[in-house]
């Protein structure tokens, strides 16, 4: 299997920034590539996160490095609202040990690329307390083990090996309506036990847990989460980021979440959580970026 990004899985990075590019009208390839391979050269941070969006990789990438069932994120309609879409060109994910490293690397990763794309979004997130979303919840209990995230994360074989699929999302928190609850009805909203994570024995079906569980012949449905809070004291809220071999997984979950499967109920989070952004990426093995950067 060729090489995934390795910051994909790196952990432990507790500040980090999601910018988000589109192409330049008319820019060219080798403007593209040459914009890239300066940002190769810069050395930015410990962890980088390289994604690219359906129109730039199709011009980017040889055929075999396109993996089947790449395309823009798809809308998604049901009874708890509309999803928005903002499919961009480019996605970079910088993470460090603090807000500084990263708050330069941010800019100059902005200055590289600025030949060929423009940034059209830049959310600095950070890791919250021992790695809780704003609500005071676990984030990302339901992620597989360490030793089977690739497997669940990246293509095993066959077109864009090694590669994986991002779905990334802003989401802004109402924190002062969802904090106005009782414990053990914030917990019946997520599905879990505020302290340590326990899934409910019972689960509400409108619950966060119970909207996000896929079952299929083979099994649930797995993704690999990395998402972190963005935000200040008068705006803030989850940076939604998650990677799948199969990008099938992400419209399967997000049916349910807002209530376009065929059971109709949404998920309660909505209620309290409201999408800004969303975007899918394809997230080329390491092979296939330098392949393509350095041409």
């Amino acid at each position: 299997m060729a090489t995934p990004q390795p910051g994909i899985f790196v952990r432990g990075l507790r500040a980090q920034a999601h910018l988000e590019f589109d192409l330049r009208p008319g820019v060219t390839v080798a403007a593209i590539r040459a914009a890239f391979g300066q940002l190769q050269e810069v050395g930015l941070v410990q962890s980088a996160v390289a994604g690219f969006g359906d129109r730039l990789w199709r011009l980017l990438a040889a055929a075999d490095a396109v993996p089947l069932g790449l395309a823009p994120l798809a809308r998604v309609q049901g009874t708890g609202g509309d999803m928005p879409v903002h499919q961009h060109d480019a996605w970079l994910w910088l993470a460090d040990r603090g807000p500084d490293v990263v708050f330069d690397a941010a800019r100059l990763a902005v200055a590289a690329l600025a030949p060929a794309l423009t940034l059209v979004e830049d959310t600095p997130g950070f890791v919250y307390r021992d790695g809780r979303d704003l609500t005071g919840f676990i984030d990302g209990s339901e992620n597989p083990a360490p030793d089977a995230a690739v497997a669940v994360a990246c293509i095993a074989d066959g077109p864009g090996a090694g590669g994986a699929f991002a779905l990334v999302q802003r989401w802004r928190h109402n924190l002062t309506r969802f904090q106005a609850l009782a414990q053990d009805e914030q917990e019946r909203a997520i599905g879990r036990t505020k302290p340590d994570s326990v899934q409910l024995p019972e689960l509400p079906a409108n619950s966060h847990v119970a909207r996000m569980v896929v079952a299929t012949p083979d099994g649930e449905l797995a993704i690999w989460r990395r998402s972190v809070p963005w935000g200040k004291a008068t705006a803030n809220g989850l940076q939604f980021v998650a990677f799948s071999a199969d990008p099938q997984r992400f419209t399967a979950m997000l049916e349910r979440m807002f209530g376009a499967a065929p059971d109709g109920v949404a998920d309660r989070l909505l209620e309290f959580s409201t999408p800004e952004t969303g975007a899918l990426y394809f997230v080329p093995s390491t092979e296939a970026l330098l392949r393509w950067v350095r041409g």
